[in-house]
């Protein structure tokens, strides 16, 4: 058995349907008052969760087929509501949870993101973050105005000047400005709050905020980096980085790679949390989860949905491919170019059909993981600690999420990963980022 050391975990989901079509959903059709994600919420803090995560997109996508009659029938990506009311909601219900809201760049000017999570962090009492996206699609861009996004090189480029502003909008008061002096008469010293007259390649901005500083003074900064560009972006910025990768040595090498170029920014590695993403699938014995993924995988949508998912996120239209031969050739994207490496296995030789298959089981995680509640644990343990660190990002295989899958989770794996002392039983800290540098 290898060294143990602790490391966290984290829950990715989307604020759309849930398992709408199966009979354990309970919710009608309507998780939109979000009553449903606060339980989830709620079951993720008693399992001692760093934080979850609420991915988005700002699209009704045509991409697979040309048409959103898929997305639309199926609830797949759409609709899709807003993840910063959301995770406003879950973290005022709830005392420890960190509470991470996907926002983009090009939906929002920096100024209006500054003032919003400075507002939710202290709403939330200093548990909110902020995961850094960019958006990579080109409906999306013609939402805001644009015909075509930027290239991705261009698109980090300026993701830097914004995080950049977004940094300074939050300097632009000092962590004391509120005084609360009654005997002065004073609420803020004026003296401790200043513009930034900020002048960019890209962006603008005179600041100063005109909210207090938040318990965090900025929120804790996810991101996920998979291209080398990607990868410097998030090292630069992120206090905790979501990545897929294929397999316990690719983890390794990704991470030790992160940590070189924190260092390189004048960081200090250990501030930086890479979090694997991984979607277990799991039972009471091992021929309970492999019937589970059996379901899964033979049932009469996944494949569909499947393609639909990987042409919203890549641009590339899958339905022009034949399902029982391997794709044509090396594909390449403006969008999410890690998520499409990892699903076309490049140099495989499987069919479009078995890729389909394998994302169910590994092409979203980064180690398979369809087994008992023992032995998925065990291997969580063991994988994580061969690569050093640092912890599990969960998302559900199905695209879904349901109370069955948290609770298959947070009531069969958490325990024992408890019982090995390889996660948290409390929280220490009180903001997130406290928890994130816990250990």
């Amino acid at each position: 058995m290898m060294a143990q050391k602790k490391f966290h975990m984290g829950w990715f989901l989307n604020f759309t349907v849930d398992e709408w079509t199966e009979p354990h959903a309970g919710l009608g059709g309507n998780p939109w008052n979000g009553k449903f994600y606060v339980e989830v919420g709620q079951m993720l803090e008693k399992a001692c969760f760093d934080y979850m995560m609420i991915e988005d997109k700002l699209i009704v996508s045509e991409a697979y087929g040309g048409t959103s009659e898929v997305y639309l029938k199926h609830g797949l990506m759409a609709p899709k509501h807003d993840p910063v009311p959301l995770a406003t909601t879950v973290g005022v219900m709830t005392q420890k949870l960190g509470v991470v809201a996907t926002i983009s760049t090009l939906g929002y000017p920096p100024y209006l993101l500054a003032r919003a999570c400075s507002t939710i962090d202290s709403l939330v009492e200093g548990r909110f973050g902020w995961n850094i996206v960019t958006s990579a699609e080109d409906f999306a861009a013609q939402n805001f105005g644009m015909e075509k996004l930027p290239p991705r090189e261009q698109r980090y480029e300026m993701a830097d000047e914004y995080v950049d502003l977004v940094n300074q909008l939050f300097d632009s008061w000092d962590k004391d400005a509120v005084v609360l002096d009654r005997e002065s008469r004073t609420y803020v010293d004026y003296k401790k709050v200043r513009p930034i007259h900020f002048k960019g390649k890209y962006y603008s901005c005179r600041g100063p905020l005109n909210t207090v500083p938040s318990p965090q003074h900025r929120p804790v900064y996810v991101q996920a980096g998979g291209s080398p560009r990607g990868r410097d972006f998030a090292a630069k910025h992120a206090d905790s980085i979501i990545a897929v990768a294929n397999g316990v040595q690719e983890m390794k090498a990704y991470r030790e790679d992160i940590r070189a170029r924190a260092a390189k920014h004048g960081r200090n590695p250990d501030d930086v949390k890479v979090l694997y993403l991984i979607s277990p699938t799991v039972g009471a014995t091992t021929a309970e989860a492999k019937e589970k993924f059996r379901r899964i995988v033979e049932h009469p949508d996944y494949i569909e949905q499947s393609l639909a998912l990987i042409s919203f996120i890549t641009d590339i239209d899958f339905a022009q491919f034949d399902l029982d031969k391997p794709l044509p050739g090396k594909l390449t994207t403006n969008g999410e170019s890690g998520s499409l490496d990892k699903f076309q296995q490049w140099g495989s030789g499987k069919t479009l059909r078995q890729l389909c298959v394998d994302e169910a089981g590994g092409a979203v995680s980064s180690i398979e993981l369809v087994d008992s509640y023992a032995n998925v644990a065990e291997r969580m343990a063991d994988a994580m600690a061969e690569v050093g660190g640092d912890g599990y990002l969960i998302t559900s295989p199905s695209h879904r999420v349901s109370r069955r899958y948290v609770s298959d989770i947070c009531e069969g794996v958490i325990p024992i990963l408890q019982r090995r002392g390889v996660v948290r039983t409390e929280y220490t800290g009180k903001t997130l980022r406290e928890t994130l540098r816990e250990f």
